[in-house]
């Protein structure tokens, strides 16, 4: 249904600044310190990479194919316990791992799907990545320029600024790398939050409050083609931040959006000066998977130079996931989540067929 925006409140009606504290944590960590580490980087092992090719030899024998293939499909006796204590990692420690050594050479492009699909289907659900119901994204460059009211930066080879996915994790799989450029960022959202709060307590408090962001042309029937969030938000003791400056500035070009606040502004301005200062870099090789909390990290990628041979274009897959050890949102985020307790089943983009999540997209399909 739609709602009229709401006027913004004055700065004397924001909580005091002296209100907030620093939020301690392994979340709260500085790219400086982890560069030179590798401690976020967990290889597979070649029993685990055994246990990974029986799963997809026994489901190609079976014939399956996404998006049917379950956890259940896909069994990992071993390598369970491991990304067990990863969805730990990515939700009580950095927010960040990197898995490494899927031998990508081995496998047709179908049999790597299958094989991410399987790995993600032990960490969570998979959730719809556009209105098209991508359930697996390919990330490269079909000639997509950013700015445009319709515009997503995962079909484009320029230059991404730090953003959240809509998920609770999201998960990339590298294929094959650009002929140069197309390095990954990544960011403490946390580490942001602490930073501003020691320099300009002012500007943080403005990040608590609403924003408008565009849907990108994502809304369906009875949607507004925007929605009303915060940058950063606490709910139970834990944070969340959800933000995509893209987002903002493209809802800013609707008529009946209200226009952001000197101060609005300054606080992004802060915040993306804050995320090049605290990132790490990583580039991501053939065969790594880097998963990604979005509630407390950034992401951003370099632009790059891709090759003239389509067989050897940048490519990764991805997947964006609902865990059942996430945290609880806060009120209002249903409008962009769907629901918001802890563990619950949530996220992603509303399909044009109806479904959010491949639970909705199997019982859609399902005999009657």
């Amino acid at each position: 249904m739609s709602t009229e925006p709401s006027d913004l409140r004055s700065s004397s009606e924001l909580a005091a600044p002296s209100e907030r504290r620093p939020l301690r944590g392994p979340f709260a960590w500085r790219g400086s310190e982890l560069e030179a580490s590798r401690e976020w980087v967990r290889p597979f092992s070649p029993p685990e990479i055994e246990e990974i090719e029986a799963a997809l030899r026994d489901v190609r024998r079976r014939g399956l194919s996404l998006p049917s293939v379950t956890r259940e499909d896909f069994p990992l006796p071993r390598l369970a316990a491991g990304l067990a204590a990863v969805g730990e990692e990515l939700e009580r420690g950095r927010g960040f791992v990197l898995l490494r050594g899927v031998p990508v050479e081995r496998y047709t492009l179908d049999e790597l799907r299958l094989i991410f699909w399987g790995i993600g289907a032990h960490l969570g659900t998979a959730v719809s990545q556009s209105k098209q119901g991508e359930l697996m994204g390919e990330v490269k460059d079909v000639g997509v320029r950013l700015g445009q009211p319709t515009s997503r930066g995962y079909r484009s080879n320029e230059h991404l600024r730090f953003h959240t996915d809509r998920c609770d994790v999201v998960a990339l799989l590298c294929v094959r790398k650009a002929k140069s450029g197309g390095l990954s960022r990544v960011v403490s959202s946390v580490a942001i939050h602490n930073e501003m709060l020691a320099r300009r307590p002012d500007l943080l408090e403005q990040l608590f409050r609403d924003y408008w962001h565009s849907r990108q042309g994502e809304e369906v029937a009875g949607e507004d083609p925007w929605y009303v969030q915060p940058v950063f938000a606490v709910e139970d003791g834990r944070f969340t931040s959800q933000y995509s400056r893209s987002y903002i500035e493209s809802a800013q070009r609707m008529p009946t959006v209200p226009r952001l606040a000197a101060a609005q502004d300054a606080a992004l301005d802060l915040l993306a000066e804050l995320a090049e200062e605290l990132c790490m870099h990583m580039e991501l090789e053939p065969g790594d998977i880097q998963l990604l909390n979005n509630h407390v990290t950034y992401h951003s990628r370099t632009g790059y130079e891709d090759h003239a041979d389509p067989a050897k274009q940048r490519l990764l897959l991805r997947l964006w996931l609902s865990v059942p050890g996430s945290r609880r949102l806060p009120r209002g985020y249903e409008t962009l989540w769907g629901r918001i307790e802890a563990g619950a089943l949530r996220g992603g983009v509303t399909a044009g067929e109806g479904y959010r999540n491949v639970e909705e997209y199997r019982r859609l399909r399902a005999p009657r």
